[in-house]
């Protein structure tokens, strides 16, 4: 699945693992110039040196720091001239019961997965307004269709990037950008990991463990959506393993 992906600029945030590491391995494979960013540098520069990529294409990467998002757009323009795709895909999972008041949590899920994309979106706007063309793809998840308990603010977080992402299909319409929400279920990624609270920590990780497919399901659900061609706009995608009930 190559067609309309071959040449494009395709910028990728949490990129060092995971949902980020195996949608820039599949995307590269197809003929795309990945730009990786994350905050573990040597697990970039490590993916970089296997997909060959040039030095600019690997920049350190918080997605709290809106200047640190702008640099990592503004080095995928310096080196090769545009940006085509952005997938704001750095996202954390830390569950717990609202009772439980882990508000640091809280705040980290606030920062990372709301801000975070509001800076990618920030970063890739402007160029891709002045080229007329550009595809924004933001990470939700299941949880931002469904909440459960212990869920609940991942769950609001996500739900969050749905509606800021079809405000966003809605005001971009006028610049030919195309805009795409993936909700993914039970994907093999790193995202347990980041759960402190300990026995929910041990729930998702048991669950993860029965369920979860592997990432490359999801590259090829972002490989399916920028693929289209032009006029046409995958708005939402939502999948789960064939075995996930939630």
């Amino acid at each position: 699945m190559s067609d309309n992906i071959a040449g494009k600029v395709v910028v990728i945030t949490g990129a060092s693992s995971g949902l980020g590491a195996a949608a820039a391995r599949h995307l590269a494979a197809a003929g795309a110039k990945v730009v990786l960013g994350a905050r573990r540098l040597d697990r970039l520069q490590a993916l970089a040196a296997e997909l060959g990529l040039p030095a600019g294409a690997v920049v350190e990467t918080d997605v709290t720091d809106p200047a640190q998002v702008k640099a990592l757009v503004d080095a995928a323009i310096a080196t090769h001239g545009r940006i085509d795709v952005i997938l704001n895909n750095a996202g954390l999972m830390p569950q717990s019961l609202l009772e439980q008041g882990r508000l640091d949590d809280w705040d980290r899920m606030i920062d990372v997965n709301i801000k975070g994309v509001l800076y990618g979106i920030a970063a890739a706007l402007p160029p891709m307004k002045a080229q007329k063309s550009g595809h924004i793809i933001n990470v939700s998840s299941v949880a931002g269709h469904k909440v459960r308990p212990g869920s609940s603010v991942y769950a609001a977080t996500k739900a969050a990037v749905r509606m800021l992402s079809e405000g966003l299909r809605q005001e971009v319409k006028p610049y030919n950008i195309r805009t795409t929400i993936i909700s993914p279920g039970a994907v093999e990624s790193e995202l347990p990991q980041s759960v402190t609270e300990p026995e929910a920590a041990k729930r998702i990780q048991d669950f993860y463990a029965a369920y979860a497919i592997p990432a490359e399901s999801f590259a090829r659900v972002v490989a399916f959506a920028i693929s289209q061609p032009d006029e046409v706009d995958i708005n939402e995608i939502l999948f789960r393993p064939t075995s996930q009930d939630l």
